[in-house]
């Protein structure tokens, strides 16, 4: 049966799931799809281990012991709809329904039970409770792109096949996105990495750069003043499709290569001749994701970046340019699909990466009801600590739509189990290429896990509610989504390849009107970090073995993974007198964790590294996320993961 990985990654695998008598007993990899080319990653491999693990919610569940203790006993359907029902009423009618908050993570991406489609939408709009702002992946870098190009959706990753010069900035592909690694391959164009750690990419490359953390705008910039002090820049493409240049070259002009290394830690001589290559080659092209814009100046370092080919002429060039993600591409009718149009007024929208201080400070009127679906806020939003106090608060209530119980779990009053992606119908749509890929059911769902459409629709039927919106079936959902695309080629084929829009849309704004507009500055700048603290800079990359959380009680996985661990350079810890091996504590003003030091040149000086996804209550009740301030990045509220200043001391 063809379906598709919902995970947050930017494949989106177009899988072939084999069903004997049932039972789903193989996963692998679709061959004829172009990108997927029958290769899954280290993963979702594993995927049919999680749909069977023994410890899978099966059962509607009620909380029993104190928040945080993960106790609970089975009920039935009928008693948690009910129970969700009388409670939602109740704060309705007390507080209004803006005092419920509906918060999607991004443990589906598809558009019917996940993320993109934000299931459940239809209903929280008929009651009026408050809009969920999904803020802590991409949207700073989203939005700095499209004050510069008018999109977000950048080249097709395919092209890469074509290029001769790949910057590969700030993404490490062969732990996060393998696929794009084969055109990588294919292009035999020479490879830059550019990262503060020598990830496993970054050692297959043929030069490596790194510098400190949050500094990409300005080595861009600097980069970019190398190449306009050697006439390279395109001429004609910048008098036919920009507008504002010569205000950016004198923005370009100030940052010499001097100023840039002192900002960066890099060399001169790294910035000059990487700036050299990048005049005297065509086509360059960059892939840049989401870890390089989660700090104070993350979308303005995107605004840069997609400037970059607008000087060199790449973005008319095929094979040039720079793809971040493709998800502007997909023409899909999601209005039609959540219909904000059901709304009985206007709602306040509550942001993803400022949950702590929503559930501990806001009260016009307070936060009394949280749904958290496809998410596990505890071991994945910043600021643990006061995640967890909210969580705690005996007069919130919350339901959990999960398949494992997670740290979030652990805080429920109710807990509905959720289908996984073998048991439902689906529509997923890559953030990495540009098909749109089909899941179709293959085997029933264990127990009495429901899809979470079909929790919603009993939900709706159990609140009274008589709109008929709300009670259309998946199918009908995915034919009002796909207008505009063959549904039943889609479903036929497993796949379907949408014709990307022009890059840019219209002219190549070096001054932005719309960023002036919105308090920024018009033209595209560096924005150092914003962390007022002391000590190292602290990166948490994603794990080759999980998924943000998703794996993190896959038992395999833990031991591949193996304990936490942070990464010194050799010159910080010999400062700090810690030895390779050795047990730490890494803190901050905000909370600490524990790790195991690994000193290592894979860093430079100045920063820390660790990965994240592992689970609170696995790890000694806190992860990296008990360090991470709740601030947000400049553009559309982002999170600053990666803009975040700890010391490493020994324990």
């Amino acid at each position: 049966m063809l379906g598709a990985c919902p995970l947050d990654c930017p494949d989106a695998c177009s899988w072939v799931v084999t069903v004997e008598d049932g039972v789903a007993t193989g996963l692998r990899g679709n061959k004829e799809h172009p990108v997927t080319r029958g290769a899954l990653c280290v993963k979702v491999n594993r995927y049919l281990e999680q749909v069977g693990a023994p410890d899978r919610l099966r059962y509607p569940l009620r909380r029993v012991g104190p928040k945080g203790s993960g106790r609970f006993e089975r009920i039935s359907w009928d008693e948690a709809l009910d129970e969700i029902a009388t409670r939602l009423t109740g704060i309705i009618d007390e507080y209004g329904a803006e005092a419920i908050w509906p918060f999607h993570g991004t443990g589906s991406l598809g558009y019917l039970q996940g993320l993109e489609g934000y299931p459940g939408r239809r209903m929280f709009n008929v009651l009026g409770a408050s809009h969920h702002a999904a803020t802590i992946c991409s949207v700073a870098g989203s939005a700095g792109l499209s004050y510069t190009l008018g999109t977000s959706g950048g080249m097709d990753p395919e092209d890469f096949a074509k290029s001769k010069l790949i910057l590969l900035w700030g993404t490490n592909p062969l732990t996060s996105g393998h696929h794009l690694w084969k055109f990588v391959q294919d292009s035999g164009a020479y490879l830059v990495a550019i990262d503060p750690v020598r990830t496993k990419t970054a050692e297959r490359c043929d030069e490596h750069l790194a510098p400190l953390p949050g500094t990409d705008a300005a080595l861009a910039l600097g980069l970019l003043h190398v190449v306009v002090s050697l006439g390279a820049e395109d001429t004609e493409f910048i008098a036919e499709h920009t507008e504002g240049w010569p205000e950016f070259r004198e923005r370009v002009m100030e940052f010499t290569p001097e100023r840039v290394a002192a900002i960066t830690g890099l060399e001169r001589e790294q910035i000059v001749a990487l700036g050299e290559r990048i005049a005297g080659t065509r086509p360059t092209a960059i892939r840049a994701s989401q870890g390089m814009q989660r700090h104070a100046g993350g979308g303005m370092a995107l605004r840069v970046l997609g400037c970059l080919p607008g000087v060199t002429g790449d973005w008319a060039i095929p094979g040039g340019g720079l793809h971040y993600s493709t998800s502007g591409h997909f023409e899909l009718d999601l209005p039609a699909l959540v219909r904000d149009d059901l709304l009985p007024h206007p709602v306040r929208t509550l942001s993803m990466t400022r949950l702590g201080a929503a559930l501990l400070d806001v009260d016009d009127p307070p936060v009394r009801a949280l749904f958290v679906i496809g998410a596990n806020p505890v071991g994945s939003n910043p600021d643990q600590r006061r995640v967890i106090e909210g969580l705690s608060r005996e007069d919130l209530f919350t339901v959990v739509l999960e398949h494992f119980a997670t740290d979030t779990v652990d805080y429920a009053d109710i807990v509905l189990p959720a289908t996984m992606q073998p048991e439902h119908l689906d529509v997923i749509a890559g953030y990495g290429h540009l098909y749109l890929v089909w899941n179709e059911p293959a085997v029933e769902p264990p127990g009495e896990c429901l899809s979470t459409t079909e929790a919603f629709r009993r939900l709706s039927r159990r609140l009274g509610l008589t709109e008929p919106a709300l009670y259309e079936s998946d199918e009908e959902l995915a034919r009002q989504l796909l207008k505009g695309h063959d549904l039943d080629r889609l479903r036929a084929d497993g796949f379907l390849k949408v014709q990307p829009g022009p890059v840019p849309a219209g002219k190549l704004q070096f001054v932005s009107p719309r960023a002036q507009f919105a308090g920024h500055d018009p033209l595209p700048t560096y924005t150092p970090p914003a962390d007022p603290g002391d000590g190292l800079v602290l990166i948490s990359a994603a794990s080759h073995y999980f998924l943000n959380t998703t794996f993190g009680a896959n038992p395999e996985l833990r031991r591949r993974a193996g304990e936490t661990r942070i990464t010194l350079h050799p010159d910080d810890a010999a400062a700090r007198g810690i030895a390779d091996g050795a047990p730490v504590s890494v803190v901050n003003a905000r909370g600490s964790f524990e790790a195991i030091a690994e000193v290592s040149d894979r860093v430079r000086p100045g920063v820390a590294g660790t990965t994240k996804g592992r689970w609170a209550k696995d790890s000694g009740g806190a992860t990296v996320n008990a360090t991470i301030a709740e601030r947000d990045a400049d553009f559309g509220g982002g999170a600053v993961f990666h803009d975040n200043r700890v010391e490493v001391v020994p324990r």
